[in-house]
This record gives C-alpha cells, structure tokens and sequence, in this order.
C-alpha cells in the first residue's frame, strides 16, 4: 500500500489495525517522494479477506492496496533475504532468474481473458539478455535500484568466468573424446548428430493463431552430451530455421529453476528476453536479422 508521507501516518494505521484485532508482524517501508510504499505482514481476524482488509487501509489513509495471503517465510529478515541472494548468485550465475522470482515474489501471468489484477513488470539485464519479473503489487524505486545491483553482481560475476564457462561456442566445436557434432536441419527440425546418433533436437512448432510471426520451439539435449555447447548450438540454428520459416520471434518455456537457460542464451550472442512467473521460465528471442545457417 502507499501512505502519504507526513508525520502520524502509520500511528493511525497501527491505532485502526489494533481496534479491528489486526495484528502488525512486519513492516518494510520504501521512501517515495510525497508518498511512502509500505509491505506489511498482517494476521487478521478469520474470515477477513482483501476487501476487508482493503477498507481498513483505506480508512488508514492508506492507497493502491494488493493484498495476498502469506507464510511464515514472510517474516524472514529481509537483508538477510538479499544477502542470501548475492551468495547464492556468486556460487550459481545461472541461477539468476530463479533467485531474483522468489527474491522480488513473482507472480504467474495473467490468465488471457481472466478478471486477474493488472500486474507491473521489472526488467533486469544481463549482458544482451532480459530478464523481466511480474507481480500484481507495483514494484518500488528502492526494488528497482536492487534489482539492477543484483543484475550488475552478476554481469560481473559472468564476465569474470567467461572464459572457463564454455560460452563461446564455434560452428564445429569438438567434445571432450574429439567428437565433432554435425547439424542437421530436416523440415522444422534441428539434428545434433554425432557418429550417426541423434544427441540432441530442436523442433519449431506451428505459430499459435494470435501471434502468427512467432514460433515455439522445444529443444532437448541427451543428458550425456549436455554442458558441452550442443544447447546453444541448437538454439542457434533452430532460430535460423524458425526464421526461415517466416518468424519473427521464438519462445522456449521451460521450469523455472531450469539453470541452463540463461547461460545457454548468453553463449548464443542473442537478444533475448526471459520471463519469471511462478514456477514458469519463458525465454523470447527475436530472430528477424539471423542470417542463414553457416553448417
């Protein structure tokens, strides 16, 4: 919720919650400029729901109220949250987009046609990649300033692993026994082949009706092979076909605490954008200016 920044205002808001047997458990304030946006952890009384809970702010002097029900989890330190954050993103890079759903509480998309809240969205980036976070409660000045901290730590932190992470990958990259992959492109397929065994595959599935110019894409790589490139390689190339199929722009879902992606991304050199809902990663990337493939 938003209180207007002037002495007394949460005093009223903590006299009307105690008369309505609501209990305050905590409080994070986030400065503005003539208003103030405060998270407060409630327990209230059974049976109270947003409404309830909406008219009593409102009678607070309080604005812009999104409520939602909550754990215990809740109450963690949040400094301490952040902290936890920084390390778990120093050890695991890949793990940004995870770490900073659950940091910032992202929240699903809207159903398409459904009565759900309008949700506010948060960009990070990382190197050429975009990674955007939704949530129904705007996100502040001070949650915008962190989140570009956490994005610089770890721009940083890939920079400086660069070159033992095995993000450049060529055109004919070897594997560790000397195998060379070969790229085999067969209607809206993408083949990684080695010594005639398929090891990977990206397929390019039918545009959906409402966004005809973009093209899913499903990309799997045998666990065996994985971490040595073939993922990037395929989405590269699985993107050039899309493209020469008439898209504009592909989109692979996938879990959210899949940590491949973002590497994955960044060693293809694309523009992507990836997007956090709940347990859902959704990664897009234009492929408009891909030139053909070189294989």
């Amino acid at each position: 919720m938003t209180l207007p920044d002037r002495p007394g205002a949460l005093a009223v808001l903590a006299q009307n919650c105690g008369a309505a047997g609501v209990n305050i458990l905590g409080l994070q304030i986030f400065p503005g400029i003539e208003a103030v946006t405060d998270e407060l952890v409630l327990r209230t009384p059974e049976g109270w729901g947003g409404p309830e809970i909406a008219e009593l702010i409102g009678r607070s002097g309080g604005e812009s109220v999104v409520s939602a029900p909550c754990t215990e989890a809740a109450l963690t330190d949040q400094p301490t949250r952040y902290v936890q954050a920084a390390r778990t993103i120093l050890a695991q890079p890949a793990s940004f987009p995870e770490v900073v759903a659950m940091l910032f509480d992202a929240e699903a998309d809207p159903v398409a046609g459904a009565s759900a809240p309008v949700q506010d969205v948060m960009d990070m980036t990382v190197g050429d990649v975009q990674v955007q976070v939704r949530r129904s409660a705007p996100f502040t000045a001070t949650e915008h300033a962190r989140a570009s901290a956490m994005a610089d730590l770890v721009s940083d932190v890939l920079q400086r692993t660069k070159e033992d992470s095995g993000f450049a990958v060529g055109p004919g990259r070897r594997l560790g026994d000397g195998a060379t992959p070969e790229y085999v492109a067969e209607d809206n397929s993408v083949s990684a082949v080695i010594d005639g065994v398929v090891v990977g595959i990206a397929t390019v599935r039918a545009p959906d009706e409402n966004e005809p110019d973009v093209r899913p894409v499903t990309l799997r790589v045998d666990p065996g092979f994985q971490r040595r490139g073939i993922g990037t390689r395929l989405l590269l190339e699985g993107s050039r076909l899309a493209r020469a199929l008439g898209a504009r722009e592909i989109v692979l879902t996938t879990r959210s605490d899949n940590r491949a992606v973002l590497p994955m991304v960044l060693a293809a050199g694309m523009r992507g954008r990836i997007r956090m809902a709940a347990d859902v990663l959704t990664v897009r990337v234009p492929v408009r200016d891909l030139k053909p493939s070189r294989a």
